[in-house]
């Protein structure tokens, strides 16, 4: 699976053109009902506003939505969409709120607005980039567990979990392009003598 960009925190900026005021905020989250409790709480933080535009992409479904928030169609969430995939960057929410001015920007003006606005906060931020990781579990005998954690270190594998019992249970994070190697590499080590399991994927 292909690797992807993200937010690791809330972003603002603002931007104001031919006297209309374009505010900026992108909101790193993961599920629907976090993207509507996001959009209230703009709605609410940014009263009396002419125009709420945003675009949204969620990788778990692949799921991405734009709206125009009554503005001409295809000039607020669509420019605001294409920043988001040209950039590669899911789980996040990009809200455009517009307190108009009195000057009207015709469509190729508010195009240029409104994805403007969302690249300039898109650029004021750095991208974590993640990437899909096999969590293995190891059942570590209590003489293999210093060196193992040291080799682990070596080759930039996490170790997110111990857990100390008649052996240690290392919960350990490994690329998925890096699978093949950490099996032969476990196995011809410790000569088959620490057992483990694949637990699954996460991105990280």
């Amino acid at each position: 699976m292909e690797g992807f960009n993200t937010l690791s925190r809330i972003v603002t900026e603002e931007q104001v053109i031919d006297k209309s005021r374009f505010i900026g905020i992108a909101i790193p989250l993961t599920t629907l009902e976090e993207i509507e409790t996001a959009l209230i709480r703009i709605r609410e933080d940014y009263p009396n506003a002419r125009h709420y535009v945003y675009a949204y992409r969620l990788h778990n479904g692949f799921m991405e939505k734009s709206s125009d928030d009554g503005e001409p169609q295809g000039t607020g969430g669509r420019p605001i969409l294409d920043i988001l995939q040209h950039r590669n960057i899911w789980n996040v929410l990009l809200v455009v709120v517009r307190y108009f001015g009195g000057v009207l920007l015709g469509t190729g003006g508010l195009t240029r607005a409104y994805g403007g606005t969302a690249r300039q906060v898109i650029n004021s931020t750095e991208l974590k980039k993640l990437s899909v990781y096999h969590i293995y579990i190891l059942r570590v005998p209590y003489q293999w567990f210093e060196t193992l954690k040291y080799q682990f270190e070596q080759h930039d594998w996490f170790i997110q979990n111990e857990e100390f019992s008649d052996v240690i249970n290392l919960h350990v994070n490994i690329p998925e392009h890096e699978i093949e190697k950490f099996r032969e590499w476990i196995d011809d080590f410790t000569r088959k003598q620490v057992l483990y399991e694949d637990h699954g994927t996460i991105w990280r």
